[in-house]
């Protein structure tokens, strides 16, 4: 099976809908320009094959990627969300689909990034496996690690942008918020809008990074909860 989805891969990344060959180490780029690092997963999510640059990103080899689930890599908000988009490949109602994630990358770091799946058929039609790449962001990464840390007042939550952050991180929709919270979807986006401005984040995915790596979301705990230093 490896071998059938590296040749898929060989395919599908010199099609030109697949993104352009970039002169850069000869990686492909998507649109933006952001490298994108690839991985090949069993229909059970497992990974069968991935270069050393996709391992590297979180923090991994590949002898210790290969076998693990897809899972383990990813912030445990993502298969809330993922697994529908894997269950449409599975069915063969799509062959790829395009979605936002958050690795887990060492030294406790997380990212945000662009995942991409692409169904591979055997050549009896079913499904022989899953190609991923995942493209992180990378200006957003180094502008986070460029700008100093905000002051402490600064980084204060009221107790209701708390209960915001903790419920985009566990995956929670705008509505299952607005529902939780007693608030109108637009006091939700409201909340969501502060935040990101306030962590300089350009979406919710990169919110949850950007929390995560000030320290405001508790670590190994689920469902995440914000460090009450940070809350009013």
């Amino acid at each position: 099976m490896t071998d059938a989805l590296l040749t898929h891969d060989r395919t599908a990344t010199s099609h030109p809908a697949a993104g352009h060959r970039h002169a850069h180490g000869g990686r492909p780029l998507s649109a933006a320009g952001r490298r994108a690092y690839t991985a090949h997963i069993n229909p059970d999510r497992r990974i069968v094959a991935a270069e050393p640059d996709f391992s590297r990103q979180f923090g991994r080899t590949s002898a210790d990627t290969c076998g693990r689930s897809l899972y383990e890599l990813l912030h445990p908000s993502s298969p809330s969300y993922l697994d529908r988009h894997f269950a449409r490949l599975s069915e063969g109602r799509c062959n790829r689909f395009d979605e936002r994630m958050v690795g887990l990358g060492g030294s406790g770091r997380v990212f945000s990034a662009g995942l991409t799946g692409i169904a591979v058929h055997d050549t009896t039609g079913g499904l022989a496996g899953i190609v991923v790449q995942v493209r992180p962001d990378q200006e957003a990464v180094c502008a986070a690690a460029e700008e100093p840390a905000a002051h402490p007042r600064e980084r204060l939550l009221s107790k209701l942008d708390a209960q915001v952050l903790e419920g985009v991180a566990s995956g929670a929709s705008t509505v299952q918020l607005a529902a939780r919270l007693y608030l109108s979807r637009q006091g939700v986006e409201y909340h969501v809008g502060l935040m990101l401005r306030k962590l300089k984040a350009p979406n919710r995915a990169a919110l949850v990074a950007r929390a995560h790596s000030l320290g405001m979301l508790t670590v190994g705990q689920w469902p995440p909860r914000v460090a009450p230093e940070f809350i009013k």
